[in-house]
């Protein structure tokens, strides 16, 4: 009888251990995914600010007209509660829902593919298990014809995406190759610095072709090419991707929320791998050269502030403060403007954007200050905006054609107050 009692004893505080070793393994498999879940920036479009996380209805402006951002929480009406865990990897991976109907790729399916078979166990595991469920509805998205027939996407897959695994670089290092993994696949950096084909395509989907980050379009704002970054250092990049800054830049447009939500809680480990694949990548565009005697002129004559043009005098007025008679700015708190690659992009939108409505810098762990820089659509008219960005693209070593009053009405007409 003791011998029973001791067995079954045995039995039960075998079963707590192992319980207890099972529990462990949950716990650090959801802390993995929710890891993972940061480098997939999965937060930046499926939450919306004042809604619960992941429970989606983020307005997601594409060529084809408004998507909105799915519920993705354990919710078993309104979200994913009910997937399995090989639908979950078909939606994430193919874009391909549990019913077999298709996503459009404003979810980068097409640079998930890449995510191993681990990572998207770990991902799953902390959906279901980490993610607090929402009954949140998010609004359907309803596309003009023929768009919003989603059976057409089976055929955009078949031309423009591939099932391949990540192919690591051969005779790169380890660090490399971790950057190129979370570059090519969670990261999904290729969606937007990589430029796109006339389906609307990625034209590369991995750093085998010299495509692949060499620059792209995104709401008409000209996205920069990433191979190479000759004129950073891999510090800098690093600085760049955990802070929002630098010393020659400062994040702005749809960047911020990447380095609100993904970068910024990225391991160091990690952004210097990036760093490192970036640093490792050719084919980046021949630099602009920089003209001294042009950056000295300009200094020379903002300095003396004398028969100054109409351009030349709104950027004393309105951005010396900050930036300076040699467009130089402040390492790590207000950008250069010399040779700055949203100044000198062919497309101005960019810069007549921030002049307008200003840009904030994010609050990051390393970095909590949000320092703003103004908008100046109350304070000055289309062609004052047009002169001033103007001057400061072609001020200094820049380069880049005029900007017309025009061009500034146009991006007016976008902003959202």
């Amino acid at each position: 009888m003791k011998l029973k009692s001791l067995l079954i004893a045995n039995a039960v505080l075998l079963g707590s251990i192992a319980a207890q070793a099972h529990a462990a393994d949950d716990a650090q498999l959801i802390k993995k995914g929710e890891y993972l879940s940061r480098l997939g920036d999965c937060m930046a479009c499926h939450s919306v600010a004042g809604k619960p996380d992941y429970a989606g209805g983020l307005a997601i402006e594409s060529n084809l007209g408004t998507i909105y951002s799915t519920n993705i929480t354990p919710d078993k009406e309104h979200g994913i509660g009910n997937y399995t865990e090989q639908q979950f990897s078909d939606a994430v991976r193919k874009g391909v829902l549990p019913d077999g109907s298709h996503l459009y790729p404003a979810m980068p399916y097409p640079d998930y593919a890449k995510i191993s078979d681990e990572d998207m166990h770990a991902l799953y595991v902390y959906f279901m298990q980490g993610v607090k469920p929402s009954a949140e509805q998010p609004p359907e998205t309803k596309l003009s014809f023929p768009f919003s027939q989603r059976w057409g996407m089976r055929f955009w897959n078949w031309a423009f995406t591939s099932d391949k695994p990540f192919q690591p670089i051969g005779g790169a290092s380890e660090e490399v190759n971790r950057g190129a993994y979370i570059v090519e696949s969670l990261g999904h950096c290729g969606s937007c610095h990589t430029p796109r084909g006339l389906g609307m395509n990625e034209k590369a989907l991995d750093s085998s072709d010299d495509q692949f980050l060499a620059g792209g379009s995104l709401n008409n704002w000209d996205v920069p090419s990433l191979r190479g970054l000759p004129r950073w250092s891999e510090q800098e990049i690093v600085d760049y991707l955990q802070t929002g800054r630098n010393d020659k830049a400062a994040v702005g447009g749809e960047m911020k929320s990447v380095i609100e939500h993904s970068s910024s809680h990225m391991t160091d480990a990690d952004l210097k791998a990036i760093a490192a694949y970036l640093k490792f990548l050719g084919g980046n565009p021949p630099l602009q050269a920089y003209n001294v005697q042009a950056q000295q002129a300009t200094e020379a004559k903002l300095t003396a502030g004398k028969n100054l043009s109409e351009g030349e005098r709104l950027y004393l007025d309105n951005c010396g403060a900050c930036h300076f008679v040699t467009g130089k700015g402040a390492p790590g708190v207000f950008p250069e403007l010399d040779q700055a690659t949203i100044v000198n992009a062919k497309d101005p939108t960019g810069l007549i954007h921030t002049i307008l409505e200003g840009a904030q810098q994010p609050s990051t762990e390393k970095t909590a200050s949000t320092l703003l820089m103004p908008g100046f659509a109350n304070r000055l008219s289309d062609d004052e905006v047009a002169q001033l960005a103007t001057f400061i693209r072609q001020g200094w070593s820049n380069n880049a054609p005029a900007v017309t009053k025009d061009q500034v009405a146009d991006v007016r007409k976008t902003l959202k107050h």
